[in-house]
């Protein structure tokens, strides 16, 4: 007799590890289905608010590659700014490959099964089941698993959206190119940020334990730019030759709007970077996305306990809690990639600005919480 999963997850990245997490931790039968090998490599800055501490019970500081007090900012690689935080806990970094597999790892110890090297390639709904036809990379074969409830956390570039009719998402689609370079980390403690070289983005170069993740991300209106050449010039700023760098290029799937992340029958959800609430100015998408896989899991666990709301009241917490910021850092990333010498100079060189910024990121302070009469000022300074 085949085995009837409570939820199918699909994709294994912080939003899909969040899920099948809290999922097994609430007794739940729980598959995660992820394409790649695990570990596997993801691009990713790797950086990580600490406040995701509060939404697991086991400890993160195996993953924690390095910790972030300070930021440098620089344009066109001169007029240097360094800015220590305030922060009740600094800014982590982490391997996506060490802190992905880790919340999984957590989840297989409460229950949840994983099957990675395994594609879906089609989903049905159909004897009020979801049935996922997956094939695994080896021994090659097709499988069909079958569960009542379904987590798409598949990504950018995923296929679960389509698959499930999600046809017309709303979203930015923003692009980085990453180098991995292994070298000596001089003030490890430090994150690196530069405005004046690339239009509509920004370079990084963060610290981990064994070297830097140095790249550029591009977020707004893609013009033709050669991102590569422009990476490579700013990593010589750090010692470091690009071109013999391992290179990495993705999608970056940005929120630009509200929009429905359940499907019509109320038995599968978007959650993640599937559901496109990577922050438009920052491009921050790890602790959304565990927020959304946190959330996912427990509109699953409601559905499962016969809360007929649940999965519909999914869509509304993440307008909420996501929509409502992701509004304003859109509004924000407008003037930031619009005017970016003015707010250089005139508010990212001051440390106010920054640490604002810095708790943000940090889960502190929200993007509501900044004062009205800053936006007012913000709007006359530039229109």
């Amino acid at each position: 007799m085949d085995r009837i999963y409570d939820c199918i997850i699909v994709g294994a990245g912080p939003a899909g590890g969040a899920a099948a997490y809290h999922l097994a931790k609430d007794g739940h039968k729980v598959l995660v289905i992820e394409k790649e090998s695990l570990p596997r490599y993801k691009p990713c800055g790797g950086g990580v608010s600490p406040v995701i501490r509060k939404w697991f019970d086991f400890d993160f500081s195996p993953v924690i590659s390095q910790k972030i007090r300070a930021f440098r900012y620089t344009w066109c690689g001169d007029d240097p700014v360094d800015i220590e935080l305030k922060l009740k806990e600094p800014l982590w970094m982490v391997r996506r490959n060490e802190f992905d597999f880790y919340i999984i790892k957590q989840a297989q110890k409460l229950g949840a099964e994983l099957q990675d090297k395994t594609e879906v390639i089609g989903i049905q709904f159909k004897d009020n089941l979801w049935h996922v036809e997956a094939i695994h990379e080896l021994p090659q074969q097709i499988r069909v698993e079958k569960a009542f409830y379904l987590i798409a956390c598949d990504g950018a570039k995923g296929p679960i959206a389509n698959f499930l009719g999600f046809k017309n998402r709303k979203h930015i689609i923003g692009g980085a190119i990453e180098a991995e370079a292994s070298v000596k980390v001089n003030n490890s403690s430090t994150a690196h940020f530069e405005f004046g070289m690339v239009k509509n983005g920004y370079l990084w170069n963060f610290p981990k334990i064994d070297g830097y993740s140095l790249g550029i991300g591009i977020f707004k209106n893609n013009q033709k730019q050669n991102l590569k050449s422009i990476v490579s010039k700013y990593s010589k700023i750090f010692d470091i030759d690009f071109n013999t760098t391992k290179q990495y290029g993705h999608p970056i799937s940005l929120w630009s709007g509200n929009q429905i992340l359940h499907t019509k029958n109320e038995r599968a959800i978007l959650a993640g970077e599937a559901a496109c609430v990577v922050d438009p100015l920052t491009a921050e998408g790890i602790r959304p996305s565990i927020f959304t896989g946190l959330k996912a899991a427990e509109a699953v666990s409601k559905a499962l306990s016969e809360d007929t709301s649940a999965i519909k009241n999914y869509t509304k917490i993440i307008h909420k809690e996501i929509g409502t910021d992701m509004k304003i850092a859109n509004n924000l990333s407008k003037i930031l990639y619009r005017f970016p010498d003015i707010c250089y100079k005139k508010i990212l060189k001051r440390q106010s600005a920054t640490n604002i910024m810095a708790k943000i990121l940090c889960g502190e302070m929200r993007y509501s919480d900044i004062k009205k009469e800053t936006f007012e000022h913000l709007t006359k300074m530039f229109f």
